[in-house]
């Protein structure tokens, strides 16, 4: 049976969402990719908030799919950072000793992004943090290219937006890193509006995750089940590919 899951990126590792034979959602925190891909049946579309495709070169404004989705989001469309080059993401991986070798790995990062965008643009140190992933999922991509036929990219709060009939949520998730219980209960609301029971949505979130990490691994959840349908849509719809063949667009 053709199945789907809702990814985000966790403390952990990665948070799944997804449901089962009678409809009821659960949650699971796997430390590697790879591990929660082979969790879930080999025809599963899995929706992940992580890039896919990267590009060689970057210009104004990033890759075509953060240029598409941004017009919609409005007051959030800063949640939507341009993706760096390939060569830019790869060339740190770690791991590192301390703070002051993280610190450096970017500093020598932001060079190599300078370099491969135009005009030139460095790395915030928040998405340097996520670089770690976006490696993880770009190997465990080109391994096996025909794996990015059912893992699509995706992006929360557009995903939100697109289901809110195309209005962004009104109130933000986080508010200077920390977590707004207001943003949370517009979004909460919204889920239990497309069908999802309020007491799986106000369960703890399990170990290696937090409350918004499910939320948006809730939301990643519809869209994999509306790519399943044929209801959701690439942005921008004649999207390009990268150097390996991965294609460079975010679904909803």
């Amino acid at each position: 049976m053709t199945t789907a899951g809702g990814i985000d990126g966790c403390k952990g590792g990665w948070v799944l969402a997804s449901r089962d034979a009678q409809g009821d959602v659960s949650f699971a925190v796997h430390r590697r990719f790879a591990g929660l891909a082979a969790s879930m049946p080999d025809d599963a579309i899995l929706a992940v908030d992580m890039p896919i495709g990267l590009p060689d070169r970057t210009g104004n404004g990033g890759r075509g799919a953060e240029q598409a989705v941004r017009p919609y989001l409005k007051a959030r469309r800063t949640s939507v950072f341009s993706v760096p080059s390939r060569a830019a993401i790869h060339a740190e991986p770690g791991p590192f000793e301390n703070e002051s070798a993280r610190l450096a790995a970017h500093k020598r990062a932001s060079i190599i992004a300078l370099a491969t965008s135009d005009p030139p643009c460095k790395i915030s140190i928040q998405a340097f943090g996520l670089f770690a992933k976006i490696r993880e999922l770009d190997v465990w991509l080109r391994e096996d290219k025909a794996r990015s036929n059912r893992v699509i990219e995706s992006h929360p709060e557009f995903a939100f937006t697109i289901l809110n009939s195309g209005e962004p949520m009104a109130l933000p998730k986080k508010i200077k890193g920390k977590v707004n219980s207001a943003g949370m209960a517009e979004r909460r609301a919204l889920l239990c509006a497309m069908g999802f029971d309020a007491a799986s949505l106000n369960q703890q979130a399990p170990r290696g995750a937090n409350s918004d990490d499910v939320l948006d691994a809730c939301v990643l959840l519809l869209v994999a089940e509306r790519k399943l349908r044929g209801l959701a849509k690439a942005h921008p719809d004649n999207f390009g590919r990268d150097a390996f063949g991965l294609p460079i667009a975010i679904w909803a």
